[in-house]
């Protein structure tokens, strides 16, 4: 685990900012997919997961892309719900959201 963690280091230090920063967003989506799965059943992962991202700062980015390493904890639940809650988020996952659940009705 430390070994990944290191390895994870040396190489976002290697990228450029652009790259980190989409680095980081993949990574955090790992840590937001099983968050959303277990809380919120039903709803379109995929297309929350992205509002969830897109909607996080950098802090909370960061923090969501450690917890893919580690596995999601307490801490990542309490982020994913705390960006979940934003008005900019829950209008994301109505608009972006709605046609995935009624593509499968």
């Amino acid at each position: 685990m430390k070994r990944l963690a290191l390895l994870a280091t040396i190489t976002l230090t290697a990228c450029t900012a652009t790259q980190q920063d989409g680095l980081a967003r993949d990574a955090a989506k790992q840590a937001v997919r099983p968050v959303l799965e277990e809380r919120f059943p039903g709803i379109p992962v995929e297309t929350a997961t992205d509002c969830i991202i897109d909607n996080a700062n950098a802090q909370e980015i960061l923090a969501l892309a450690a917890d893919a390493v580690t596995g999601p904890t307490a801490s990542t639940a309490e982020i994913v719900i705390r960006v979940a809650s934003r008005p900019e988020t829950i209008e994301c996952i109505a608009t972006d959201g709605l046609p995935a659940i009624l593509s499968v009705l």
